[in-house]
């Protein structure tokens, strides 16, 4: 990224009734119906279920309850599974600080859910909740659409020969964001981050972040190789096969819900003009650039943490996900009411190929 970043773009906020009008709708639904914007009982259920998930599968091969080598490898894909269901569960809402009213709560919970899938919780704070929700889909700006030069997410980038694979290669490379995070992402995000001031901001210095960084992938690492260091049978191949089968499941189920949310057909890629406006007011910027999917399956929004619900997602971050089915009719037509756009596709399906279109599209355009 340019370090156009640290410019501060500003929106058009002359008009300013529809996200008016909505909050109040949306505040007027929690305060009618006695209900608390953070998680419930539901929530407690499924942050349960998950680290479940992912802990016993864990347990069963430190154990090495199962000796086989092709249930260890089992095993490793629901561990993989749980991971995701982790973060876009229980880890997306406490970074969000949506899952308590407890300030602290949210950070220590974030801080250890997301270190169980190799991630750093500040980096991720200020690349998501910061960059990302504030400048999506701007150019030179979201970090999101700003992906390693051989892939291509947004139409005002540098376009290369190679480009025009990526509607191929791409989903091999999701699979590996989680083996980035836990190796070298972090680090360069983290000095990246300090040196364009974004540590100093979020009232912190450097050497402490540096100091927890390390501490946390210590301790990722250390748990990890428990298995190869208590399992005689275990060689250290297949202690590896293992963890790259487990990370590799889990980024690229990240990566499929959360790619068909903005970088689809539907969705637009504003740019601001020479003064560094942008046309519309923050949540109309959002409504177009921000896409639903799946919404009418009760299961698929459970499982992926109501993360098919983005556009109720980007304009309340701060309301646990679990409200998100409730509100979105409330979203939806206020949208019409004020003729501002609500992109949803059907079906998970129809969102991947949207993305998929659109891979094909930026890699020829």
């Amino acid at each position: 990224m340019s370090n156009q970043t640290q410019s501060i773009l500003r929106f058009n906020n002359t008009n300013r009734q529809f996200y008016t009008e909505l909050k109040k709708r949306v505040d007027s639904y929690f305060k009618e119906n006695q209900v608390s914007k953070s998680g419930n009982i539901g929530m407690y259920l499924k942050t349960v279920f998950m680290f479940a998930a992912y802990l016993i599968p864990y347990f069963l091969i430190v154990f090495n309850v199962f000796d086989s080598q092709l249930i260890w490898l089992l095993l490793a894909v629901l561990m993989g599974f749980a991971m995701a269901g982790i973060g876009l569960c229980v880890m997306h809402d406490a970074n969000h600080g949506s899952y308590s009213k407890n300030v602290k709560f949210n950070k220590i919970l974030g801080y250890i859910s997301i270190s169980l899938l190799g991630g750093y919780s500040l980096n991720w704070r200020i690349q998501h909740n910061v960059i990302h929700h504030t400048y999506t889909n701007v150019h030179e700006h979201d970090e999101d659409i700003a992906p390693p030069g051989f892939m291509r997410f947004e139409p005002h980038s540098d376009k290369k020969w190679i480009h025009k694979l990526q509607f191929l290669y791409a989903w091999f490379f999701y699979g590996m964001m989680t083996l980035m995070w836990s190796t070298t992402k972090d680090f360069k995000q983290l000095a990246r981050y300090n040196k364009k001031g974004l540590l100093k901001g979020a009232n912190t210095t450097y050497g402490l972040e540096l100091g927890l960084l390390i501490m946390s992938k210590t301790i990722y690492y250390g748990y990890m190789l428990v298995p190869f260091f208590l399992v005689k049978e275990m060689s250290f191949l297949q202690w590896l096969l293992g963890f790259v089968v487990m990370n590799y499941v889990a980024s690229l189920i990240l990566a499929m819900i959360f790619q068909p949310a903005h970088v689809v057909s539907e969705t637009e890629f504003p740019l601001p003009d020479d003064a560094g406006s942008l046309e519309n007011h923050w949540a109309e910027h959002q409504m177009r650039t921000t896409m639903n999917f799946a919404t009418g399956d009760p299961i698929f929004t459970w499982l992926v943490g109501g993360l098919n619900h983005q556009v109720e997602h980007h304009l309340f971050p701060t309301i646990c996900h679990m409200h998100y089915p409730k509100i979105s009719k409330i979203v939806e037509n206020t949208a019409k009411e004020f003729n501002v756009p609500y992109l949803s596709r059907k079906t998970f399906a129809g969102a991947l190929w949207s993305h998929e279109q659109m891979l094909w599209k930026f890699g020829r355009a």
